[in-house]
């Protein structure tokens, strides 16, 4: 399986790798409650007391383990013969990672849109990722991934909606995915509890996935561990980057300062924090407006109800209202199905519907921008169960505890203004590289970032790619 790959094509401001997070959301039991380079002036590190601590020295160092900072190590020790440190101030799956729903869906993608490439490299991956897992046998990828192909579909409910939707899988087919359009009568051969009154339909497409993120990441850790004894991978958990380290005779960033160690980083440090990449940088450099990555911590519920027998789902679905939240808003118009939002915290809700290997149901999803609290809100909860009840009729029968058999997933998506991922290196520092603002992408997005991929617009005047 590939992965992240840095460098398709060399930056004239650093040398390729040829040689040799802090964590996001959280995830709740109620049971247990970022070619052109403008020359800038050298960003000035913020000075601090390192107390002594354990150095060692690697090629790459990577701040933050979620899937994003996990996957570049695993491509660094599958592809290259660098050696690769990754630190987090959590453990793997505590952040955004852990908290979707796991699916790898291209229904919500837009041919020809910046991130359109990247998510049918990234799905195409993906898939021979569960083709070499089933080649191993053990119980094959829906065992060891959570793998299902369950294929997904995109709902709407009236007129203007299913106008839309028939646009998508006219634009979706002549792009070479496999998409079917719905009436609501067909549709309901499909899910026969799902209601879209007689305006409404569907697009299908089959060919769609998902997985569980756990399982997932489980998979690529013990990748990335089989290459400890090697002396080419280390771990480090729970241990907080707190500063960069600079060259007292060059100049250049050459470690990465946590609460317990000295990472030093001979060709590359990588920030792969998602949505605390803003607040670690602002700790680790003097303020600089210029260099201000303007992605937020964008939070969100998800409501999981184990081995839930009344409700028959047999695809994944998502209402069509979901897709406007994965674009700029000052590059979309609201959707009928969408809630208003804006950027002081002001709740959506869009209707998302999963089965996991396990038998639960995965109900989503809200939308927030909450700053990075952590708080279960009980209220967004019952919108969750309200809006999945318009959509599920049987639902309004099932008296929702969310005491009893339920999980209750806190996120905080990187959310990025342009919705565009963040991926290069800071001017001036250019063995600095970041690796953010996915948004709820991350999953579907991290298998195959390369040289023609989207860099956010906040950063096309001052970032380039490796």
């Amino acid at each position: 399986m590939d992965a992240i790959a840095f460098a398709s094509a060399p930056n004239p401001s650093h040398a390729p790798f040829t040689s040799a997070s802090s964590s996001g959301a959280h995830r709740f039991s109620v049971r247990d409650p970022w070619r052109r380079r403008w020359r800038l002036p050298l960003p000035a590190l913020r000075s601090q007391r390192l107390e002594p601590a354990s150095a060692s020295h690697h090629d790459v160092v990577v701040v933050g383990a979620g899937i994003i900072g996990l996957s570049i190590a695993r491509h660094l020790l599958l592809h290259t013969p660098l050696s690769v440190a990754v630190a987090d101030a959590g453990v793997p799956c505590t952040g955004a990672t852990g908290a979707g729903q796991g699916y790898l869906w291209m229904s919500h993608r837009t041919p020809g849109s910046d991130t359109w490439e990247l998510a049918v490299r990234s799905k195409q991956l993906w898939e021979e990722l569960a083709a070499e897992v089933d080649g191993l046998g053990g119980g094959g990828a829906r065992e060891r991934l959570g793998w299902m192909r369950t294929g997904s579909l995109l709902v709407g409910r009236t007129s203007e909606e299913m106008a839309t939707l028939e646009e998508r899988t006219k634009a979706l087919s002549q792009a070479g995915i496999r998409a079917e359009y719905l009436s609501a009568a067909s549709l309901h051969a499909l899910e026969p509890e799902l209601y879209v009154g007689h305006d409404g339909g569907a697009m299908f497409l089959p060919e769609d996935c998902q997985i569980d993120a756990y399982q997932a990441v489980s998979l690529i850790e013990k990748t990335n561990g089989s290459y400890s004894s090697e002396g080419r991978y280390m771990e480090l958990y729970n241990d907080p980057a707190v500063s960069l380290v600079r060259s007292e005779t060059t100049g250049t960033v050459e470690a990465v300062q946590t609460s317990k160690h000295i990472l030093y980083g001979r060709k590359a440090i990588v920030i792969a924090s998602g949505a605390w990449t803003r607040t670690l940088l602002h700790s680790f450099l003097e303020p600089n407006p210029i260099l201000d990555i303007p992605v937020m911590p964008r939070k969100g519920h998800l409501l999981v109800l184990e081995k839930f027998d009344k409700l028959k789902l047999n695809h994944g679905l998502m209402e069509l209202g979901y897709v406007g939240h994965q674009v700029a808003k000052s590059n979309s118009t609201l959707l009928p199905s969408e809630s208003s939002e804006d950027e002081h915290g002001a709740l959506s809700i869009s209707m998302t519907a999963t089965l996991n290997t396990k038998g639960n149901l995965i109900l989503g999803s809200s939308r927030e921008f909450k700053g990075f609290s952590r708080e279960v809100d009980k209220s967004i909860l019952k919108c969750i169960w309200d809006r999945a009840a318009e959509f599920f009729p049987t639902l309004k029968n099932v008296h929702l505890d969310i005491n009893e058999n339920t999980e209750i997933r806190i996120g905080h998506r990187p959310y990025m203004p342009d919705g565009k991922p963040v991926i290069g290196s800071v001017p001036d520092l250019p063995n600095v590289l970041i690796a953010t603002g996915h948004e709820g992408s991350g999953l579907a997005l991290v298998r195959a970032l390369y040289k023609s991929a989207p860099v956010s617009s906040s950063f096309i005047s001052y970032c380039s790619w490796s």
